[in-house]
């Protein structure tokens, strides 16, 4: 899929990425063409491999927003050089403006959830209701047992047993992975049947 997209140019492929918001594997092959120049500029700024591998995702995802409001028509050199001119520049930014935290306290695995993946979830889950949201981040980032997340909960005034938290994290899940583009979770979803699943996957996202 992302091959079938290598001729084109940096223009043609942000401006797809732009005019075709649903579909995920024009961000994904522009991480695939630059990734390597990101990660280099990061890993000379960052203390441990970590917090170099938290930061190049950080950085990603500072890019995967800044691109939807990027003109390139106006530039006159060309598509490469402006382009790669605004990578670094971005890059650039997030490494002076990064507070990164101990390398205890980050939760993040670059090989199990890449930069694309970890945006166009933090998409989906934007679209999760409030409440889902919360008990996915409470399970998720927090590793909260159901039922602490149900006292939580009733705490707060919600009345819900574990049971019921245990099938409504469940369909928090189904809905992030509907939320997801059709080519993102081909791309990045291994199926269940194999020894990594979506559910892990999802853990390895820094929500």
């Amino acid at each position: 899929m992302i091959k079938s997209l290598s001729h084109l140019s940096d223009r043609e492929l942000v401006t797809l990425f732009q005019r075709y918001p649903e579909q995920g594997k024009y961000f994904v092959t522009i991480f695939c063409r630059y990734n390597p120049i990101v990660y280099t500029l990061v890993r000379h700024s960052a203390r441990s491999p970590v917090q170099a591998d938290y930061l190049f995702a950080l950085t990603w995802r500072h890019i995967f927003y800044e691109l939807r409001g990027l003109d390139l028509r106006e530039e006159t050199t060309s598509d490469a050089n402006s382009f790669q001119n605004w990578l670094i520049n971005m890059t650039a930014i997030c490494i002076n403006q990064a507070d990164l935290p101990p390398v205890e306290s980050i939760h993040y695995n670059l090989k199990s959830a890449p930069p694309p993946l970890w945006c166009y979830l933090e998409q989906a889950l934007d679209q999760l209701l409030p409440a889902l949201r919360l008990m996915v981040v409470m399970a998720q980032t927090f590793h909260w047992s159901e039922t602490r997340i149900a006292a939580y909960l009733q705490a707060e005034g919600e009345v819900m047993s574990p049971q019921s938290v245990r099938i409504q994290l469940q369909e928090a899940y189904q809905l992030l992975e509907s939320g997801l583009p059709e080519d993102i979770a081909a791309i990045y979803l291994i199926d269940e049947a194999l020894e990594t699943t979506r559910e892990s996957q999802l853990a390895a996202v820094p929500i």
